[in-house]
């Protein structure tokens, strides 16, 4: 007898919209509690917190952080990454913040990247790389500006360094020798991986079917409804091996096929989730970083919300619809404007640019319940940064 053909689930945009902000943890005041704890449990749950150097409002990654937890400081996440060393950074579709406790699905593309030395031939060859790490195993824990004789060079590319030192850096830590040890604004400070970590030995590296199994999962849970495209977001070579993975779980009835909407994009979803998802709280209003995983994957936003946002920062003024720097605003479950917020820093205060209403959006109860939240997230935008705290939520 053939295999049953599964039945397919058809979600209408509210449905799918309420169990992705469920996944996202969007739908409720604090999602994660509060305190340092809640950052890691924040980049846990989403699987990586995205880091941009754009600086006109506060930088995306403490952006990202603050849409969930409302008392989050910039603390948590220094305590996080260089204290508690619960989280770490490397590339996801884009440098970001992922939990040490996934760093084993990150250790084979460490080492693809130190078997391809092509890729790093710019920047100097392995006698270069082993001074380095030389250096830093002698003299601890080294940022840029500790490497002051540098002969400049013509960059290789618009965001290239002209100091070969900083290659050599970057290249070490794509290579899982360094680490970023502690940030302070984008200055990233180097060290030895297994020396942060205190390894004596390092986690045995994820199979491929484990990393394709990693990757499936962390956007179930996250995104709660999933595609193709929404796992693999920038990353097509592992669409193969994900596409066979989701194929064999439908066949264990372990995943259901979704239509949402009108759309021909298959769609999967746990056949034990949540369904329709919950009703947000009421009241919630989140200002969002144009590089929030709720807004990055432009095409999904469009086809959930309705939405179709515009990265304008690279744009010529004239042709700009929301402003440099937008940031949609959500409302309960509808993205209802978008801001374009600068801060100025000096003056202490959040600029408006550009308050943008999308149609049939606009209403005073609307515009009092976001002037409230602007209020808030001046305040966050303004705080001064304090001292790491050298503890942790057990103390």
């Amino acid at each position: 007898m053939p295999p049953r053909i599964p039945r397919t689930l058809t979600l209408a945009p509210d449905e799918a919209r309420r169990i992705w902000l469920n996944a996202q943890r969007l739908d409720g005041a604090e999602p994660f509690g509060a305190g340092p704890g809640a950052t890691r449990a924040a980049v846990e749950h989403l699987g990586y917190v995205q880091i941009d150097t754009i600086n006109v409002i506060e930088r995306c990654h403490h952006h990202i952080l603050f849409s969930r937890n409302p008392t989050y400081e910039r603390a948590h996440l220094a305590q996080a990454q260089s204290v508690d060393k619960s989280v770490f950074e490397y590339w996801t579709h884009a440098l970001a913040y992922v939990p040490t406790r996934d760093i084993r699905f990150f250790l084979g593309a460490m080492k693809a990247h130190r078997e391809d030395p092509k890729r790093w031939s710019a920047v100097g060859g392995r006698d270069e790389s082993r001074k380095l790490l030389t250096r830093i195993r002698k003299e601890g824990a080294l940022t840029i500006r500790d490497f002051d004789s540098d002969v400049l060079v013509e960059k290789a590319h618009l965001w290239a360094s002209k100091k070969p030192s900083k290659g050599l850096l970057e290249r070490a830590f794509y290579d899982g020798e360094l680490v970023i040890s502690a940030r302070a604004g984008m200055l990233k400070t180097y060290e030895l991986m297994d020396r942060h970590f205190g390894w004596e030995k390092r986690p045995t590296p994820a199979s491929e079917r484990q990393v394709t199994a990693y990757l499936l999962d962390r956007a179930l849970r996250a995104q709660g409804v999933v595609s193709l495209d929404s796992i693999c977001h920038l990353d097509a070579a592992s669409k193969t091996a994900v596409a066979e993975l989701i194929t064999a779980r439908v066949k264990r009835r372990e995943l259901m096929p979704v239509k949402v909407a009108e759309s021909v994009v298959p769609h999967w979803m746990p056949r034990d989730g949540a369904m329709p998802g919950p009703v947000p709280e009421q009241g919630l209003v989140h200002i969002l970083s144009p590089f929030d995983p709720l807004i990055i994957q432009r095409k999904r936003l469009k086809l959930f919300f309705g939405y179709a946002h515009a990265f304008e920062a690279y744009l010529p003024k004239e042709k700009r619809v929301f402003g440099y720097f937008g940031l949609p605003v959500l409302i309960d479950d509808a993205v209802v404007a978008v801001l374009d917020l600068k801060t100025d820093r000096q003056a202490g205060k959040l600029l408006i640019q550009q308050w943008t209403w999308l149609d049939g959006q606009e209403g005073a109860e609307r515009k009092a319940r976001i002037e409230a939240a602007l209020e808030r997230f001046e305040r966050f935008q303004l705080a001064r940064d304090v001292a790491v705290p050298v503890v942790s939520d057990d103390a």
